[in-house]
């Protein structure tokens, strides 16, 4: 053998001196431990319950539960059986965590873009409203919401109704305020814009900007008689009752009945959603190749409500709602919402909504300045700029925030028991761990509920951020 094969040779190390095998052998016998101690807790923790007569496995699943729930999305009554409750439970709090991620993250983009504003009125607005609500306690708002304002609601008897609505033209001297007070809230903030900051005159101007603006939304809608004393008749016309009534038992809503012909309405609907999707990627490779613009939002809007009510007109109006109609002490029939959601939902939704602003917030100032100069300069208006140039390239400060505020409204959710709406935590950590006294198994249960829904959220948020995430050199 030569002396180049000789020293190609690998020398022989000792099996316990290669690191790699070392590594192994440390993985393998911490799993070892970690498996130990689990299954020592586990088999101590079975010999215990089995000791006091405490149940060990989940045969109350199928047992009759003999309780009640005044919200169930699915059918559920005192007969059915504890599984059945658990998925009550669940249900309730994804909706109420649905609906509340929806609206906290319009409303804290809104906010957030707002704390930027140049206008004085809108920029101050949403500070004192981030700054006050994000430091005053969730649990706190909740019980303001419910104990403050939906509670001292008067009873079913004393419902207050909601008058049906009609729409016809502004006649001339609610047009003619309404034109005038847009007019004045222009110029006004044209003029405050052209201010230096912390200047007395954009104070004044910004001010009378706003009143400018509501004044003139209250004209054009309810008419020049709420300012002045000759009769004037907005875009609004109050009528008969509405079938839609609040109370201190919820909120009650005609509830809607479908007929033969539906099933064309969802057609279309899923049509229109399908266009839509296609008609939004054709018009991104569009703008991407020429930088031309499609009227994304317009075309979008015309399918996807467009589509199903021409095939409800061409159905025949396959939908007849079912009204709520009071009967003895409290009201029959129609949907009710009630107040305990109300309470929980916007609780959730305007303490997160507050964190989400300052995110967003952050987000937008991480994008260099001279990106908007670039933009301005190449003749894009405000509005284009920060949706087409701005939040693109903030999105990647905002998400991963914005995903922990996603999860702490989820686990959040969690508060309902104070104010009594049947959430998973009160359904099945509550009344079902109660009455079964499967507390191990319960809590087991509920806490691979929650860890579910946060890998869940963290996966499609991290999905989004794929496939939204923009190229760097």
């Amino acid at each position: 053998m030569s002396g180049g094969e000789q020293g190609a040779a690998r020398p022989q190390v000792p099996l316990l001196h290669d690191p790699r095998f070392r590594g192994i052998l440390a993985q393998a016998l911490t799993a070892l431990v970690v498996i130990s101690l689990i299954w020592a807790a586990v088999d101590n923790a079975a010999t215990n319950m089995r000791a006091r007569g405490i149940p060990t496995n989940f045969d109350f699943w199928d047992r009759t539960s003999g309780f009640d729930v005044n919200q169930t999305l699915i059918a559920y009554s005192a007969i059915s059986t504890y599984g059945q409750a658990f998925w009550v439970g669940l249900l309730n709090t994804l909706l109420v965590a649905g609906i509340g991620i929806v609206f906290a993250t319009l409303l804290g983009f809104l906010l957030g873009v707002m704390r930027l504003s140049a206008n004085w009125a809108a920029r101050s607005f949403a500070a004192i409203y981030v700054e006050t609500l994000r430091n005053v306690p969730l649990l706190l708002q909740l019980l303001f919401w419910y104990n403050a304002i939906l509670t001292p609601l008067p009873a079913p008897r004393a419902s207050l109704g909601m008058p049906s609505v009609t729409l016809t033209w502004p006649d001339a001297p609610s047009f003619a305020l309404a034109l005038a007070a847009a007019g004045g809230a222009f110029f006004a903030a044209r003029f405050a814009r052209s201010r230096a900051e912390d200047d007395a005159r954009e104070l004044l101007a910004s001010v009378g900007a706003a009143l400018g603006w509501i004044v003139a939304l209250v004209a054009l809608l309810f008419g020049a008689s709420v300012f002045i004393g000759a009769p004037g008749g907005g875009v609004l016309h109050w009528g008969g009752p509405a079938g839609v009534y609040l109370n201190n038992r919820g909120l009650l809503l005609p509830d809607p009945r479908f007929g033969p012909g539906f099933e064309w309405v969802m057609a279309a609907l899923a049509l229109g959603v399908a266009l839509s999707l296609a008609f939004g990627i054709w018009a991104r490779r569009r703008q991407a190749l020429s930088g031309a613009q499609s009227p994304l939002a317009l075309v979008s809007l015309a399918l996807i409500l467009g589509l199903p009510l021409l095939a409800f007109f061409a159905a025949g109006g396959p939908v007849t709602l079912e009204y709520p109609v009071l009967r003895g002490f409290n009201f029959q029939g129609g949907v009710r919402v009630l107040p305990e959601f109300v309470a929980l939902l916007l609780g959730l939704s305007l303490y997160t909504a507050a964190f989400i602003a300052e995110e967003v917030r952050a987000g937008v100032q991480s994008v260099a300045r001279g990106q908007t100069e670039a933009a301005h300069a190449l003749g894009l208006r405000a509005a284009p700029t920060l949706r087409l140039v701005v939040l693109p390239q903030a999105m990647r400060v905002i998400l991963p925030p914005l995903t922990s505020q996603y999860l702490n409204l989820t686990k959040n959710s969690s508060l309902a028991v104070f104010i009594g709406y049947p959430d998973l935590v009160q359904v099945f950590m509550g009344t079902v761990l109660n009455q079964t006294g499967a507390a191990v198994q319960v809590i087991a249960v509920t806490m691979a509920v929650y860890l579910t829904i946060s890998l869940a959220t963290s996966g499609l948020m991290a999905l989004y951020a794929r496939r939204t995430a923009w190229a760097e050199r």
